[in-house]
Order: structure tokens, then sequence, then C-alpha cells
């Protein structure tokens, strides 16, 4: 019998099919994943019965130990290990590096597909493209294209390092899809091509991995209070890497972008970790506006499948709708939505590691609703308490995963015809809606950023055209319309949505990088005269006139900073001043702020026009306006070891920009002798209040190393420290007081400015609680309160991107601090008042006015986005210049350097930076 059996085994392993094979249960396999679950009733049969295939490796035989095995977490290199062997053991699995983090780690994508699809694979993704842009199928048999293509299902994991989960089980199940044979899984392989990010934020993976392994593997309470998470993911960026999708700043995001082109992916799925038990993603709305019907359709319907399928094999706790809206398009999933593909996301309920703990859910709530009650939207619940396991979370996420794909296999046809649909529908709403186009005129205040503008319109894959004239031109009959809408027009948050935004309500482009756009019904412009740009454009800017010394006529262009580093570093001859006041210079007025490059080369000039983008005149004699010499500042930006987001941001804009700065924590500020290695002190927005600034992280903890080890070698970048708990203490928070008094500048932003009020260092500001203000992340509009240097370059009311931040005010008497303020109506107290006074002679009444010119002519609060109870911001302070002792505080109520995207508002940084000794 059983050489009976042998010899069957291997005729039909000889005949190319291997079924007896393939269908050999990996009982091991399953007798652990059925340990490791906590309970039946997280056990989804659709995770069990993985087969067992001759030389094709699963992550037990690799590993030792199954996925979801208690204390199991990997590192990149372990992963991609993994599915390199994998790939070398099955003609179903590739891997190729799609991008290098800014830390040096790959950047890899997995795909997975049958071996018929494998061979064929260009000529699908091929097919795809044309689907991207229904303008290459006129003429053509749009049926026939859809009946020979496959529907790619791009999954996303990783982006996130504290959900841990999804890297593993993307191990598991990409095993699963190349060796299964169950009619799900062939399903699957013969409709589907599966492509994997494995590790999309592979720095951060690295050193949670590490974290967990150092620290958090020994916590047997997840409740206690230890973070969960390294101080840092990214070099740079922390839980924003998922709202980089508009900047497109990232090397994490930069490779998504490629995956998505190199592709055309119908659906693009991120896979997270927050909410128990899991959700799948619809959004309470509001719904961005641009966005088409038949994507909400999709959304709704591929989510209630995935719910009503974990329901089928028993599972409680999944559900939809009640988290997040579906408003804000920057997230890295909304790659997808953008351009007419399927973006979704799950939510599943991670331990950050793999450690087991109870865990408590009474106090879990989304759009108001307990999570352990029956809703709706959630048909069975989970109890308030649940003992959790990584296991727990690999199946309920693995399981959702193989539904989409089912769903996906079974929809085929009909998901890519939406595909084709939703781009068809833009460019139908491009020829016959309203507007038709946006124009972006050549004159610009700084035409650096009109470039800027039109490039990162063209990352995003929408058609920008040049006219004769120089003006960038973007005709809206193209598949990505609703994305150069969405981008360029103002967004109208409704006032009366029910719940809370989930993030910036607000991007639009042109108010954000400070360039004129313009939105037309018509084209002015003859169609044959227009040329498509197909490659990124640069202003250079142009020196004019006659002479040894240059001026630059100063309207806050983000680029004159950087280059005054730089000609510094050309030229240490080099004189720079500032104009306190206008001039007229080659009968062209020049406003205050003006800049005068004196002692530089012809070379040197036309060198830094071009490089910078600066139109420089020269002339023979140095203005003699009133003016100050500009002594470039040594910066230091600080950092706390709770709260890097921000600071990640700062340093990223720092450095993109070229402007040289040293990193510093709480032991520098122990340290003291700040003045002497610096002139400013930048401290950017973080959590928290005035204790947690003194304090920190709880020594309770201590000691906490983040250094580099042979044991933990991600730990220790960007920064590192002996021992990450407590703050600078008051020892600290008092030397920097001390760097202030001595002459040096202390510049804090958003909750920055509140927490160093509250720890006394910044007098004079006294919290303002604005009665029923709602002010989620939008443009507002912004008044010069007086004449500074803070507000060189700006006109007299600007736009601002500001958010949820505290507010301050000050007594009249002081209020000759506020540099700038919200709105452009003045406080009820600064009102000049009008009636009469007793005991002087009664003032000549005004002419009563005709009221021509009331509410029309109203300067709006609001730019794009939605405050609610503007009345009590306007008036207040914006920035504050406050003198403390022989230095300056300039407190920011809002971030000017918020994710790299609010460019114009940065300036008034580099202000301070340029004017640091004359504020």
């Amino acid at each position: 019998m059983r050489k009976h059996y042998l010899l069957l085994a291997c005729f039909s392993f000889m005949l190319g099919g291997a079924p007896l094979f393939a269908q050999q249960i990996d009982e091991k396999y399953n007798g652990k994943i059925k340990e490791y679950t906590t309970d039946p009733r997280f056990l989804p049969q659709s995770v069990l019965d993985l087969t067992i295939v001759p030389n094709v490796p699963s992550p037990l035989a690799h590993f030792g130990k199954i996925i979801g095995a208690p204390g199991e977490m990997h590192t990149t290199s372990e992963i991609y290990g993994y599915y390199a062997a994998l790939a070398k053991a099955s003609p179903k699995v590739s891997m190729q590096q799609v991008g290098t983090t800014e830390e040096g780690r790959p950047i890899q994508l997995v795909v997975v597909a049958s071996e018929e699809t494998m061979k064929r694979m260009d000529h699908y993704r091929g097919q795809l493209a044309l689907l991207a842009d229904p303008r290459k199928l006129e003429g053509k048999d749009v049926e026939a294209v859809i009946a020979d293509s496959k529907p790619i299902y791009y999954l996303n994991a990783g982006l996130h390092s504290p959900e841990m989960g999804s890297p593993e089980m993307m191990m598991e199940l990409t095993y699963r899809l190349a060796t299964g044979t169950s009619k799900e899984i062939k399903n699957i392989m013969d409709n589907v091509i599966v492509i994997v990010n494995p590790a999309s934020e592979a720095d951060g993976r690295d050193k949670q991995v590490d974290w967990y392994h150092r620290y958090s593997k020994k916590h047997t309470d997840y409740e206690d209070g230890f973070m969960h998470s390294p101080p840092y993911w990214g070099k740079y960026v922390f839980h924003d890497n998922n709202r980089d999708g508009l900047q497109v700043s990232q090397e994490l995001t930069k490779a998504a972008y490629k995956i998505y082109y190199d592709w055309h992916p119908t659906v693009m799925h991120d896979l997270h970790e927050s909410v128990p038990l899991i959700y799948m993603s619809t959004g309470t709305g509001p719904y961005n506006e641009t966005i088409d019907p038949i994507l909400v359709g999709e959304w709704q319907v591929m989510a209630n499948h995935d719910v009503t399928a974990l329901a089928t094999q028993g599972l409680p706790g999944a559900f939809t709708w009640a988290f997040y809206d579906g408003w804000y398009p920057g997230y890295l999933f909304w790659i997808a939505n953008n351009h007419n593909a399927t973006g979704r996301f799950y939510e599943t309920f991670g331990n950050a590691g793999a450690n087991t703990y109870v865990r408590d859910l009474s106090k879990s709530s989304f759009a108001g609703d307990p999570v352990t009650r029956r809703e709706w939207y959630r048909p069975d619940p989970a109890t308030e308490k649940v003992n959790w396991s990584s296991r727990n979370n690999i199946n309920y996420m693995e399981a959702g995963v193989i539904a989409a794909l089912g769903y996906t296999a079974t929809n085929a046809s009909l998901l890519l015809h939406n595909f084709y649909q939703k781009g068809l529908n833009n460019i139908k709403r491009g020829k016959e809606g309203s507007p038709r186009a946006y124009v972006i005129p050549r004159e610009q205040r700084d035409p650096n950023m009109s470039a800027y503008l039109v490039n990162q319109l063209m990352k995003q894959d929408i058609e920008v055209h040049q006219a004769p004239s120089g003006d960038y031109v973007v005709l809206l009959d193209q598949p990505y319309r609703n994305l150069a809408v969405s981008l360029l027009s103002r967004q109208d948050y409704p006032s009366t949505a029910k719940f809370p935004p989930y993030d910036d309500i607000a991007w639009t482009m042109g108010y954000l990088y400070g360039v004129d756009v313009k939105a037309e019904d018509k084209v002015d412009y003859p169609t044959s005269g227009l040329k498509r740009l197909t490659s990124e454009v640069k202003y250079e800017g142009k020196v004019s006139g006659n002479g040894g010394t240059y001026v630059l006529n100063y309207k806050a262009q983000n680029a004159v900073l950087p280059a005054m580093y730089w000609a510094k570093s050309q030229n240490k001859k080099l004189k720079i001043s500032v104009l306190d006041e206008s001039a007229t210079i080659n009968d062209a007025p020049m406003e205050a702020g003006t800049v005068v490059f004196s002692g530089i080369t012809p070379d040197q000039a036309k060198k830094m026009g071009q490089q910078f983008g600066l139109d420089l005149v020269a002339v023979g004699t140095a203005p003699t306006a009133r003016q100050h010499e500009v002594a470039l500042p040594r910066v230091a930006i600080y950092h706390s070891w709770f709260s890097t987001q921000d600071e990640g941001w700062s340093r990223f804009t720092f450095d993109t920009y070229g402007i040289p700065y040293t990193s510093i924590d709480k032991d520098d500020l122990k340290a003291g002798g700040l003045k002497a290695k610096f002139d400013v002190v930048l401290v950017p927005r973080m959590r928290g209040d005035g204790s947690d600034f003194v304090n920190g992280i709880n020594k309770k903890w201590s000691p906490l190393p983040y250094t580099k080890t042979k044991e933990f070698p991600s730990h220790g970048s960007p920064d590192a420290t002996d021992d990450m708990t407590g703050g600078p203490g008051f020892a600290g928070v008092s030397q920097l007081r001390q760097f202030v008094d001595e002459g040096g500048v202390i510049v804090t932003l958003d909750n920055a400015t509140k927490m160093l009020v509250d720890a006394g260092v910044i007098p004079g500001l006294n919290a303002y609680n604005a009665p029923g203000l709602f002010h989620p992340g939008s443009v507002v509009n912004v008044k010069k309160k007086k004449d500074s240097p803070v507000t060189y370059g700006y006109p007299e009311v600007f736009p601002v991107f500001k958010g949820i931040a505290p507010l301050f005010q000050t007594p009249k008497h002081s209020r000759d601090m506020m540099v700038l303020q919200y709105g452009t109506k003045p406080l009820k107290d600064d009102v000049e008042y009008t009636g009469p006074i007793m005991g002087l002679p009664e003032k000549e009444k005004p002419a009563a006015s005709s009221g021509a010119a009331t509410k029309s002519g109203e300067v709006p609060y609001v730019l794009s986005g939605m405050v609610r109870n503007e009345q009590t911001i306007i008036g207040h302070g914006t920035i504050y210049n406050v003198p403390v002792g022989k230095g300056r505080a300039v407190a920011f109520t809002f971030d000017p350097l918020h994710r790299f995207l609010n460019l114009s508002d940065a300036p008034l940084v580099w202000n301070v930076l340029i004017n640091w000794d004359h504020l």
C-alpha cells in the first residue's frame, strides 16, 4: 500500500501538477495556529490548512516557528530573506527593489501570481496602463481589453511601525497563495495579481523590532504606561508617514508612487492596527467632494463583503463605518483613490509586538458608540475584555485579506470596468463641467514656488502645459481631473458635520505655496501653442543692471536664507544687509526686507540667482536706506524623547533647504552654556504641557538607553542617548531661560509655545480659551499688527495654515508684542473710541457712509476649510515677539513648518533667523 502511494505520488509530480503533495496539510503548522489562538471564536477556517510543497519553504520551515508565535518578530533583512527564498523556490513569486530608505535600507516589492500570469506580466501591466487613461482606448474595443486584463491588488504592510502584524502576516499569506490548492486560493491566483510592499517603513520596522526585543517583550501589562514605540521610526517622520501623499517628500512615499505608476493597481489596501477587533474602511463622512460616486459605492460594497465574510466564519468584532471620515486626500492609500483606483484600509487589533495581553475594550468608542455594543455596522461585537495574542491579530488580518482578494477575483471585470469608467468620467467633467482649466500666471511673488507647484502636480501625474507667455495651464479634460480640482480649489468642509474631522480639512496648494492660481471656464490660449511639460521645471533667477553690489527685492522667497548660507560658504568676505525701510533702487520700489549683497563676484551672483531662483539687480552704489547687517545664526533644533513627530518635519525642512543646524535634547539644556554655542533655538511643536517639557519620560523606566549596539543595531538614529527618561528638569529649563536672557532667540511653534509659557521660559503671555472655537487645519487670513522683521516680505494681509492649537492674549499695554493677528478686525479694546468724553470738546462726527462697501468688501477669515465660532479668534495674536532679558522669544500659535506642506508660511521662521539680532 505504501509503495503504491509513493509511486502514484512520484508519477503525479512528474506530470507537473504535484496534486497529492500540494494537498498535504501541514498539521504541525495547523496545531501551532490553534495553540497560539486564545479562543476558538478568533480562529477562522480560512487561515488553517497551509499545505506542504517540497522545496518551497513555509515560514515554519524557514524560521523554525510559525507566523504569530509568541515572542517572534522579524527584521526587514529576515523578512526579505524569506521572500528571496520563496521567490527562488516558486515560479509564482518574485521580488524587486523599488526604493531605498533615508537610512539606506531597501524597499522591496513582492509579486504573487500564477505561473501563466507571471509569463504575461508585462502584458497585464500594459493593459492596466491603457485602462488608466481612457484616451488611449478611443476607437478600440474596451470590452476586449478588459477581458484580457487582470486586476492588481496592492497590499501595503508595516507603514506604522508599532503596528507589527502585517509584515508578519504577509509572509504567511504569500506562501499560502503560492502553494495553496483550495478552490478559494485557485480563484484568486487565476484572476488576480497580488503585489506586496512587505515593510513600507523599513527603517521604522527595524527600530521597532529592536525595541520589542530590547524593552517591550519584558512587559506583562499592556497598559502599564511604558512606550510601545521607539522615539523614531524613519529618519524624519513618525506617524505622519501616512500624511505625505500630497507632499511626496519621504522615500517610502516615493516608492509607493513608483509602485502605483508602474503597476496601476486596481485596489490599494493599507494594513493598519489600532482598533478592536477589525475595521474595514468606509468612513463616517463627509467624503471628499471631488471623488467619483463609483468609488464611494466600492468602499461600501467591499467593506460590507469583508465584514460578512468574517461573520460567516464566526469572528466577532468586525465592523465598518465608525472610524475615520474620508475627507483628507493625503493618506498613502489615497494614492489609489486620487488616481481612479480603489484605496482602502484595515485596522486590526495589535499589541505592538508578539506578547499576549488581556486587553480592556470598555473605554474604546468610535463615532460615539462603544466598540462592545452591537450596532448596524457592527453585528457581533467583542466582549469588554479579550485575551489577545499576536496570532489572533494575524488570523483576523489574513482572513480579511483573503476575503478581499476573493471578492476581487470574483468581480474582476466589474472592478476593471469601474477603474476605466472613473477615468472616463474625469475626462467628461473636464470637458463639460466647471472649471475647464487652471492657470498659474508667470508673474508670481516667488517664481520658485510656482515651479514647485507645477512639479508637485506632475508628481501626481496631472498634465500641465506651458503657454508661450510663460503661464502654466492645467487643462481639465484629463484622467485625473478630480485630483487637480481637489488640489487647486478651496475646500468647503461642512460646518454641520456630525463628527470631528479625522485630520486636516484644507490643502489648497495655491494658498499653501503662496502661488496665485486662477480657475477658468475657458482657455484663452490657442491649443496649438500649449506645450505639454514632460520633465520638472526650474526657475532660474536672472541678474540685471550694472555694478558690484547686488540687490534682491525680498518677497519672503523660501530660497533666500539658504542662498545666504551658500553665498557665505563661497565668499567669506561677503557682506549681507537687510533694508529696514522701503527704498527706490534703479527706479524700482523695494520694500523693507530687501537684501543687499556686497563683495560678491559677478560669477557668484549669477550662480546664486540660477541655483536658488532669485532675481538680482546689480547697482553701482549700495542703498543708503536704514539697514542692518546679517549675521547668519548658529541654529539648534530641540527635540524631546517623547514626541519627535514635528521636530522630524522641522529637520527635514532645514535639510531640504540646506539650512545648517544642530540637533539638541534635554541633556544639552542641562549642560548649559547654550549662548556660547547657539544664537537661535527652535522648539518645534510637540504634544504635552509644561510639566511634560520639564519632566519628559517617567523616570521610573530609567535607565532607558537609545543607543546603537551589536544586539540592537538600528537604535541610536537619528539621535542617541544613554537614558531617554526625564526631561531637562528645572535646571535645564533655567539654562534655556538664561540663553534668552543673555541675548539668544528662542522660537516656539504651536503647542511648544504653551509648553514654554507654562514652564516659565516665555513671560507675558496668558492662555486664552476662545469660547466655542473649533479650528481644524484650515487656511485663514492673518494681518500684520505692526512693522516687524518677522513679517518682512509679506503683504499686509495674507493666508496661513492653522490647526487646533493653544491661543494667548496680552494686556493692552503689552500688545506691541503682537506681530501678527488672526483675521483683519481688531480686538474690541483696540477699536478707537468715538463717543463723547466728558471734560473734552466734542469731536466733529465723520460724514455718514453710503454703505456701498460694507459686507461685500470684508476680507473673509476662512479661505479654505472651516472654522466654527471664528469671531472668538479674530483679533488675537498669531505671532508674538516677546522681549526676554537681552534676547527674544518669538512665539507662534500655529505651525509654519507643518508636514512640509504650508511652505509659504516657512519664511516667517526664516525671517526670524535672518534678523535674529535685530528683532
